[in-house]
């Protein structure tokens, strides 16, 4: 079956690791027609926007894009293009599996962790005011419906992928009407849609003191915006760091699969950039689209890579001495072998 996919290159070493991520897929024998889009600091200079009006219509068009990573100003400069993709799009719904890869070794074992981070609202939601010199406010927005949209996600997906536990993160002990909120949906679409599946709350704080006891424990965690965007990082700091971990934003009818690290400007066109986060981006685009066995196919062929640690085929980050393109090159092998 023949798919189209809307890509974004991105900026620094985005258009390196995309290229990287769109050789394996064909190599699976995956047939995409591939629609190039500007979005980043590269599209400011050309059309004036870090999000060009025809690169969100591509995208609602068709339901679904590849990203490589865009640079976002701190602190000044211009509006983050995943914050205005989300919020137009209506992607509601992060998620980022975390697991264990073969052949990285790590302080911790037996991670295996999937996050559901509500997408649009919260502190997130920008509205920010300097109501008087020095003196700023942010407003955290939280909504029933989003709660509760991103609550029956979670659930269902342990459903679906035979998911124990979900354990929420909050902080309703201080912020009781926001989080109070959050919970209380969270609790009700529990009971409604998934009363089989154990169900556990903890104030954030006291779990991040226990994720780094023993990450093991956890199975989904299920989390408002700001503090899933905290918590995904960490996690994949448990793992081996963000160019190992995968993310992907859902919405009802619109799905965009990316890179959740940076664009590593330093290194940008030198091939020497990891592409292995957006080519496991990749496997959950492959298996939206019903690619089951591709996404198999490839998610053991970078397994297999990654566990007979040859340094001549892993890039620097990974222990090797391999650039993006020699990476690249050795997992095509064993895809086609």
């Amino acid at each position: 079956m023949a798919h189209t996919v809307c890509v974004i290159k991105g900026d620094g070493i985005g258009p390196e690791v995309t290229e990287a991520t769109q050789r394996v897929i064909a190599a699976t024998g995956v047939d995409i027609s591939w629609i190039s889009l500007p979005a980043g600091a590269g599209a400011v200079k050309k059309y004036g926007k870090t999000l060009p009006a025809h690169t969100l219509d591509h995208i609602e068009e068709y339901k679904i894009a590849l990203k490589g990573p865009v640079t976002t100003p701190i602190g000044k400069g211009f509006k983050s293009v995943n914050v205005q993709l989300r919020k137009r799009a209506n992607l509601y719904c992060a998620i980022r599996p975390v697991r264990n890869l073969p052949g990285i070794k790590t302080r911790y074992d037996n991670v295996d962790i999937v996050i559901f981070r509500e997408n649009t609202e919260g502190l997130y939601s920008g509205l920010e005011n300097e109501i008087s010199d020095g003196v700023v406010t942010s407003l955290k927005v939280v909504t029933r419906a989003a709660s509760e949209r991103i609550a029956r996600a979670a659930f269902k997906y342990c459903q679906e992928r035979n998911r124990k536990k979900v354990t929420v993160f909050h902080k309703a002990n201080i912020m009781k009407k926001s989080d109070g909120l959050f919970l209380d949906c969270v609790r009700r679409i529990h009971e409604e849609v998934a009363p089989e599946i154990e169900y556990e709350e903890l104030i954030i704080d006291n779990a991040c003191m226990q994720m780094v006891r023993d990450p093991s424990r956890f199975d989904v965690l299920l989390l408002e915006n700001l503090f899933g965007d905290i918590i995904s990082d960490l996690c994949a700091g448990l793992v081996g760091g963000l160019g190992v971990v995968p993310g992907a934003n859902y919405g009802d009818e619109v799905a965009v699969f990316e890179a959740v690290h940076g664009s590593a400007p330093d290194i940008a066109g030198q091939d020497l950039a990891n592409p292995l986060a957006l080519i496991m981006s990749g496997v959950m685009m492959l298996r939206h689209l019903g690619e089951v066995e591709q996404a198999r196919k490839l998610r053991d062929s970078y397994d297999a890579l990654l566990a007979d640690g040859n340094p001549a085929e892993l890039t620097r980050d990974l222990g090797g001495t391999a650039g993006t393109t020699a990476f690249t090159d050795a997992l095509i092998k064993r895809i086609t072998a």
